[in-house]
């Protein structure tokens, strides 16, 4: 059983005696605290210091293709309420003009700035703003669509366990996988969410962030 719930319970022990307790509130109420005082204080200093970036960027988004510079999707957040997502368009315009599709990593649909922007990340600051608004934190899972939040719960079992918690910009999966292009990478990505949501703390968000940072040096974004 333990292993079907995967990472959705913490081991203990009495006397010796192996406990498991299922779903257990990680953090602190200190904890939560401080991580959301992160969130704010890097979002508000990110936006500050990146302004400048944001008109070249915007100027190239326009000259490389034809569409609106940000991009708005209905997302899936904590306890299942959804929410407008923000990113840099980084695809060609109606790019799901025949339904939802993941974004492969060579997909023909990204445009040439949107893939630099996609290896740097760039694309996902303007998620800045709903972590600003509460939706998102900086460190979570990856919100998903509500078209595949409900295939992957008829896939996944327990998959809705990874909305217990605020999705994030960047996360543990997005720093140890490649692009979810497939069902199979869905369900690896899924494992280490549990596996965040399981050790959630100030700790392991630090530990994600280093590595994002790194990722972005190398141009090795997702």
């Amino acid at each position: 059983m333990y292993e079907i719930v995967s990472g959705m319970a913490k081991t203990n022990q009495i006397y010796g005696v192996p406990l498991i307790e299922v779903m257990p509130d990680i953090m602190s109420p200190a904890g939560k605290l401080t991580k959301r005082l992160i969130d704010i204080v890097v979002s508000v200093f990110t936006l500050i210091l990146l302004s400048p970036l944001f008109v070249l960027v915007s100027v190239l988004i326009k000259i490389d293709s034809k569409g609106p510079l940000l991009y708005k999707q209905v997302r899936v957040g904590r306890k299942g309420k959804e929410f407008i997502m923000y990113k840099y368009r980084s695809m060609v315009l109606n790019s799901e003009e025949y339904g939802p599709e993941w974004a492969g990593e060579n997909d023909p649909r990204i445009t040439k700035v949107g893939r630099l922007l996609r290896e740097l990340y760039i694309d996902e600051i303007p998620q800045m703003i709903n972590v600003l608004k509460n939706e998102m934190s900086l460190i979570g899972p990856r919100p998903e669509r509500p078209y595949f939040v409900e295939q992957l719960k008829k896939e996944i079992p327990y998959y809705y366990k990874r909305l217990t918690v605020k999705p994030g910009i960047t996360g543990w999966a997005q720093i140890k996988h490649k692009y979810d292009s497939s069902l199979e990478d869905v369900k690896t990505k899924i494992q280490y969410d549990f596996y965040y949501i399981e050790n959630m703390s100030l700790k392991l968000d630090f530990k994600i962030m280093i590595n994002t940072v790194i990722v972005i040096l190398l141009m090795k974004g997702h």
